[in-house]
């Protein structure tokens, strides 16, 4: 019987659900998500997929071909971690629409060319441990493995002792060719997260980029001191400082066209209601189509960061903590999403994928489907049934396309 993607996401609709924020929390590791791990295992046994989960934490789940060999292979797959309170879509749906498409080339009497592999990627969203896209940076050697293991999550756990806890050998995360050389393309379906597809009236498009980001630390420092006993006139407080700073960084970022910068955490050092602050961390996002602009971006806002701090009588650091550069993906596998989807409109994207990462080493494409609301990261971001089970044809004609008919 072919499951539906609506029917696949109601199964997983209580998983996770945040009632403070609204939407989904789904840290990597967490039991949601070690249950979203759970849950896609099980779907992909049921379908008969070959299924296991590497030393780096991402799930496989392989459709072989008659002769059994691993190599060539065309995969397709997402995440299920989330960002706090985040929409219900954002990685589940490219899992869903991956196990759908599989049971629609099933009932269309496939039988692949190519072996056809399913993947889950851990920490996509760096939510956990602040570095996006994790799963893959480790898997194509993007980042180093003893940063990786000593990455800390806000609780001070570090990600070598998470992952132990969840089963995997610390040890052993890091580049993995053998993997990465059984891929011959990776396509990976995604919740648009714009307006893109709206404004265009179509249910499905093709990824032609991803805008050059990454994710930078700034920590404010001043003098901590008691709230009721220290007059204003004689305050360093670092909280001022930083709402300043967040003022700068909308400021830097208008005076590029088409750059994004965001300030989406700040956490004061101690935190008490009657404290004055003596440290205070702000997490800093910024995106661009042209490397060069985010560059000029941060350094702008790291210039007014120091002026700003200044006026207060503080200082601050900014540490870089990932750094993606624009990735355009494969020009000769988009042509061939194009041929297969006549008619699918072709469009860059804002926010970061696993494809990007991987596109370093293998081509790489993106199918977005349409959300109507043009929100995402919040629990607004949403997707039609209509458009979902639209994404899940468009994903099976591409598998079929690359991996053969039979």
């Amino acid at each position: 019987m072919t499951a539906t993607v609506s029917g696949l996401m109601a199964e997983i609709a209580d998983t996770g659900r945040d009632d403070a924020r609204g939407g989904y929390s789904r840290p990597v590791y967490s039991t949601a998500e070690q249950d979203l791990r759970e849950w896609f295992s099980e779907q992909a046994r049921r379908r008969g997929l070959d299924t296991g989960t590497d030393s780096n934490g991402i799930i496989w789940a392989w459709w072989d071909t008659p002769f059994g060999v691993r190599d060539d292979a065309v995969v397709t797959g997402s995440h299920l971690d989330s960002v706090p309170g985040g929409g219900a879509f954002d990685g589940p749906l490219g899992v869903a629409s991956a196990l759908a498409a599989v049971d629609l080339l099933r009932e269309r009497g496939l039988t692949p060319a190519k072996p056809i592999a399913l993947a889950v990627f851990p920490e996509e969203e760096g939510s956990r441990f602040g570095v996006a896209c994790l799963g893959s940076r480790l898997l194509t050697g993007a980042i180093d493995p003893d940063k990786a293991r000593n990455l800390r999550d806000p609780d001070g756990n570090t990600f070598a002792d998470v992952a132990a806890a969840a089963g995997l050998d610390p040890r052993h995360v890091g580049p993995d060719p053998d993997a990465l050389g059984r891929i011959g393309s990776f396509v990976e379906l995604h919740v648009e997260q714009g307006r893109g597809l709206i404004d265009l009236d179509q249910s499905v498009g093709i990824g032609s980029s991803i805008l050059g980001h990454g994710r930078w630390r700034l920590r404010v420092l001043g003098q901590g001191n008691h709230a009721g006993t220290t007059l204003m006139e004689d305050r360093h407080d670092p909280m001022v400082a930083a709402a300043g700073i967040v003022t700068a960084v909308r400021d830097c970022a208008l005076r590029h066209p088409g750059a994004r910068a965001t300030v989406g955490r700040m956490v004061p050092v101690p935190g008490g209601t009657n404290v004055i602050a003596s440290a205070v961390d702000l997490w800093l996002d910024v995106r661009h189509a042209d490397d060069a602009v985010t560059a000029a971006v941060v350094e702008a806002i790291h210039a007014e960061s120091l002026r700003v701090a200044a006026a207060e009588g503080c200082t601050v650091r900014l540490t870089e903590e990932s750094l993606s550069p624009t990735v355009h993906f494969d020009p000769a596998l988009r042509s061939r999403l194009g041929g297969l989807l006549p008619g699918a409109p072709v469009l860059d994207t804002g926010a970061g994928h696993d494809a990007g990462v991987l596109a370093a080493a293998l081509p790489t494409a993106m199918l977005f489907v349409r959300n109507p609301t043009g929100v995402s990261h919040s629990p607004e971001e949403h997707v039609e049934d209509d458009d979902a089970e639209a994404g899940a044809r468009a994903l099976a004609d591409v598998l079929q396309g690359l991996a053969g008919k039979g």
